[in-house]
């Protein structure tokens, strides 16, 4: 079973709905990350990326209850798919006004847990001083940086600037209209995606540690270099999410305008669950 230690969500920008989601059940867990709107929302509500995942998020954790991880998984997009087919105010114009959100499940397994993901969100597990990193956080988010780097450089300005951001709606636009296609998959509603998930399976133990978070939070290790993956799920139990949380908003307020890390906004949405293995 799995029991929750501690847990974070917060907003990137605290006017502004928080696109992140998160569930946790005694047999699974998962943190799910929105894609930040590049247009006006086509569903009811603020914003369509907080919609695709706490409706994702719910109906994964329904699912879950009778269905293997990958099954549920494509039950959650369909139900997706029904209700942005039922609730669009307009029909998708662009490929890159799908409503899509990255996840990271971890699900009891006979073998120990089972990890499903789309997109980078990330998961931190440590068996004894043994730390594992499954997922893309690593990779992705460094590509961000250097991509949002570039652009600034280009435009000369400051990548994370107030109002910057419209500068770079073409590169964006043009980026989010590569998903689901090729390699690029997330959660949406197009039950598609699901055949695309990655999975592994890992051996964990009794008393392992196990830290689920959407990359928002994991910039803390990958891009702010405050720690490594062994080191952020230490502080998470020593220190506590909280404290992690304020460290990073920290940094992120000393460096606004992204001159120092280059971003595409100066805070993103972080949210963590920290949990324990107990049979």
């Amino acid at each position: 079973m799995l029991r929750l230690l501690d847990w974070l969500s917060l907003p990137g920008d605290p006017t502004k709905s928080n696109e992140d989601s998160f569930a946790h059940g005694a047999n699974a867990a998962l943190v799910m990350d929105g894609a930040t709107m590049l247009d006006d929302p086509l569903m009811p509500g603020a914003s369509d990326a907080a919609w695709i995942a706490q409706f994702g998020a719910r109906r994964l954790m329904a699912h879950l209850q009778e269905e293997a991880p990958r099954n549920a998984l494509r039950a959650a997009m369909a139900d997706a798919e029904k209700s942005f087919k039922a609730l669009a105010r307009a029909p998708l114009g662009q490929r890159w006004q799908l409503p899509c959100a990255s996840v990271m499940l971890a699900a009891k397994h006979e073998k120990g847990l089972e990890f499903l993901w789309l997109g980078d969100c990330g998961a931190i597990i440590a068996r004894g001083d043994a730390v594992t990193v499954v997922g893309e956080t690593l990779t992705k988010r460094a590509e961000e940086s250097r991509r949002a780097r570039k652009l600034a450089q280009e435009k000369q300005v400051s990548s994370a600037a107030p109002g910057v951001r419209t500068q770079f709606l073409d590169h964006l636009r043009a980026a989010r209209g590569r998903v689901n296609s090729g390699d690029y998959w997330l959660f949406s509603p197009d039950k598609r995606a699901a055949a695309h998930a990655q999975r592994k399976i890992m051996k964990v133990g009794q008393g392992s540690l196990l830290l689920l978070a959407s990359d928002g939070f994991l910039a803390l290790s990958v891009n702010y270099g405050v720690c490594d993956a062994a080191g952020l799920i230490g502080a998470a139990k020593t220190r506590g999410l909280a404290a992690m949380g304020e460290e990073l908003r920290a940094i992120e307020n000393d460096d606004a305008r992204g001159d120092r890390f280059a971003r595409f906004k100066k805070s993103d949405d972080a949210t963590a669950l920290l949990l324990e293995v107990t049979s």
